[in-house]
């Protein structure tokens, strides 16, 4: 109907002067967009398909192409914009839910970007990582909370199972469907030689990735997809998934043409069902139910192992960790609300939960006054996207940080935003093994261990500016940030001064 059409979004623009006919771009596009015209010799391209991957852009061998915004767009309107019009037509079309991936897209505050780091100069001066020792190694799981000494008055030093990393990052859940074969090959290979953990999400461990499990943390969802003792045991630890940033409150769903042969062995399913996760597990309805069942996974690895439980940052956030550290888990994993997916309802997924930096401090601070901060490590995600993000989080009472769109674009994401359609032109999104292959795991190990070599030596020179040579006494250490910009409540909460204070 003539009501519903808008100009596209994107606007393929080709050098007539530098096109050579090659088809390079016509072969590359999972989406149909260019098209070869034998008649009059001519690239033609069918711009409504287009979602701005880029890869025709890089790929095109005398650079002859182009994508840029229409700017056709409808009469300028502050409240009405272009894409909330156009999301009506869609769901006056079709009666359906609307879907998006990657993270909350919207013009919310980036706390990470309104909070400064404090450097020492004179009475407490800086270390240099060059030429001193600087520890980036963790240690996730409880703690004691005093010096124990045995009857010879040793020091006791045993500890519950921790997860021991290089560096305070790891790579956080992607389930195998949701991303390919060799985006999980990249994750596994990578998380070993750089000697941190990538999580399997909810969809089962490849049977190809078990050599790779001390290395590996196995996912629980409502689901159960993919779980039995095998794979329990398998990992360095294992995560129950309550809640996800992206998509708070709800389950999760991967179409049936994601589940291949493969995807169908490893997460135990029907080869083409859909993948279905209800919105709550059902055997977890109090604090009582989840101690149950971190308790029966405790006992079904023979306590060798740490359990981590993953919620979603929402308002009452420091309360539900206060409960979980009471729950016997090890670790709790909060994931704030600009958290990436590879689908999700796009209403929740842009009004849904709150920012992980606000998450993160509420929640340190209620365990530090409850006496309870050392039952359990916290690890925190939701757009880490950089080396000062990660100081900045531990600063404000992490242990660690999970990150995934800051991995994928390391793979080659150009963020188009697409995922939920299973056409990811740069084989990370998608399971058509045509795809697939676009993706080398070899090269995608490199670049991820290149990405985090930078980033350890980043924290290491930033912990130096600081006077700080551990991890461990930067956790919490809150006098080392300041906020900019910021009001009074929003300061409260951080649980740090302004500038100039």
């Amino acid at each position: 109907m003539p009501i519903n059409y808008i100009l596209p979004e994107f606007e393929v623009e080709r050098s007539d002067y530098r096109c050579i006919r090659c088809r390079v771009c016509e072969r590359q596009c999972a989406n149909g967009v260019h098209r070869y015209d034998p008649d009059g010799d001519v690239m033609l391209s069918d711009e409504s398909r287009c979602v701005d991957c880029q890869r025709c852009v890089c790929l095109c061998p005398t650079r002859a192409l182009k994508i840029k915004h229409n700017d056709g767009a409808l009469r300028e309107n502050a409240n009405w914009k272009q894409n909330t019009i156009l999301e009506i037509y869609k769901q006056a079309n079709t009666g359906g839910v609307l879907l998006s991936s990657m993270g909350n897209p919207e013009p919310f505050p980036v706390y990470w970007d309104k909070i400064l780091v404090n450097a020492s100069q004179v009475t407490n001066p800086s270390i240099d990582p060059l030429r001193e020792p600087m520890e980036t190694r963790v240690f996730l799981g409880k703690k004691p909370h005093d010096i124990r000494r045995d009857s010879a008055g040793n020091l006791v030093t045993e500890l519950p199972p921790q997860i021991e990393l290089e560096l305070p990052v790891m790579f956080s859940a992607m389930s195998y469907g949701s991303i390919s074969y060799n985006a999980h090959k990249s994750l596994a290979t990578a998380a070993e030689q750089l000697g941190i953990c990538y999580n399997t999400g909810e969809g089962g461990l490849h049977e190809d990735f078990y050599p790779y499990g001390k290395n590996t943390i196995v996912q629980v969802a409502s689901g159960r997809f993919g779980v039995y003792k095998d794979y329990l045991e398998a990992g360095a630890a294992i995560e129950i998934k309550m809640g996800q940033g992206a998509k708070p409150g709800i389950g999760g769903h991967l179409p049936g043409t994601k589940v291949g042969a493969d995807v169908s062995k490893t997460r135990m399913i029907p080869q083409g069902s859909d993948a279905i996760s209800p919105a709550p597990h059902h055997d977890i309805y109090s604090i009582e139910d989840l101690r149950q069942l971190v308790f029966s996974l405790k006992e079904a690895t023979e306590y060798k192992k740490p359990v981590i439980v993953k919620v979603a940052a929402v308002h009452n956030i420091a309360a539900i960790a206060s409960g979980i550290a009471r729950s016997g888990a090890d670790i709790i994993a909060i994931d704030g609300f600009r958290g990436g997916t590879g689908a999700a309802p796009t209403r929740i997924r842009d009004n849904v939960g709150i920012p992980i930096e606000l998450a993160l401090a509420a929640v340190d601070k209620r365990l530090r006054d409850e006496g309870i901060r050392q039952n359990v490590s916290l690890v925190v995600g939701g757009s880490v996207r950089s080396a000062s993000d990660v100081i900045k989080a531990v600063a404000l009472g992490a242990d660690a940080c999970y990150i995934a769109s800051a991995a994928l674009l390391a793979l080659g994401c150009h963020l188009c935003r697409t995922c939920q359609s299973g056409k990811c032109n740069w084989g990370i999104a998608t399971q058509d093994p045509e795809l697939v292959r676009r993706l080398n795991p070899e090269v995608g190990k490199e670049r991820l261990v290149n990405l985090l070599t930078a980033w350890k030596h980043e924290i290491k020179e930033m912990m130096g500016l600081m006077g700080i040579n551990s991890i461990e006494a930067l956790r919490g250490n809150r006098l080392m940030l300041r906020g900019v910009g910021l009001n009074e409540k929003e300061l409260e909460i951080l649980g740090i001064s302004h500038a100039g204070e």
